[in-house]
């Protein structure tokens, strides 16, 4: 067992909580009520699953009502992250380019047998990666337009489309979405022993399978991210997310 499930657990547990919130505040970071409500909530939702996750697996429109959820929870987060608007459900799109298709060919290759061990954990890796590529692609692609929205005006005034016009200026900058991934890829074994490897030690397996189901990890979360990343500067691009003040946006 890596960490012992008693109050001592829970006692560190509330004193780092407690410090990331201190340390938010005394910098003016502006994120320290948020540090502390995701805290608590990771506390009552891992608690809320680890009791369910036994229960779900073995019954199949549970298990898809489950995955159902999870997909819908990351396009809420993703689409209310990168703009308060109506448009923010346009978030589904990006993800669901990213982690279908992926989890389409393990299921058809045999890889990841259709069962819920097996499928509720893979899926949730990667729709938590293709949250995070959203997230950080249309985020920085609606700021770098809004900072460079002459350089824009400059595109449309030498004849580019609309579309093309947003591209030049976004692209560069939603592409560093894909930074933490390689970054992960690029160092894994020489910086970190990422969850998937470690777990898989704690499990019984050996350093060699470990090793494996960690590079499969790694490489699908690439090709989820960077689907993502593409999807999220498309619609970016075509004005399908965008920043517009709600009212603005339902005179369209």
């Amino acid at each position: 067992m890596l960490l012992p499930v008693n109050v001592t657990l829970g006692v560190v547990l509330a004193v780092l909580l407690a410090a990331a919130v201190a340390v938010a505040a005394l910098a003016r970071l502006g994120h320290a009520r948020a540090i502390a409500v995701a805290g608590v909530r990771a506390a009552a939702q891992l608690a809320a699953v680890s009791y369910l996750i036994g229960w779900v697996v073995h019954v199949l429109p549970w298990l898809l009502s489950f995955l159902a959820l999870m997909f819908a929870v990351a396009v809420r987060t993703a689409g209310r992250r990168i703009t308060r608007n109506r448009t923010w459900w346009w978030a589904a799109a990006p993800i669901a380019a990213g982690v279908v298709p992926v989890v389409g060919l393990l299921l058809l290759t045999g890889l990841v047998p259709p069962r819920g061990l097996t499928l509720i954990p893979v899926a949730g890796i990667l729709i938590g990666g293709a949250l995070t590529a959203t997230v950080l692609g249309g985020r920085r692609a609606l700021d770098e337009l809004a900072m460079r929205h002459g350089e824009f005006e400059a595109g449309l005034a030498l004849g580019l489309a609309d579309r093309d016009a947003r591209m030049e200026v976004a692209r560069p900058a939603a592409s560093d979405a894909l930074l933490p991934g390689l970054d992960q890829t690029r160092t894994v074994g020489l910086v970190t022993l990422p969850g998937a490897f470690v777990g898989m030690l704690l499990g019984g397996a050996s350093p060699v399978q470990a090793g494996a189901v960690q590079l499969f990890v790694l490489v699908a979360l690439l090709a989820v991210q960077a689907a993502a990343c593409a999807t999220v500067l498309e619609l970016v691009a075509r004005g399908r997310l965008h920043r517009v003040p709600l009212t603005a946006a339902e005179g369209e």
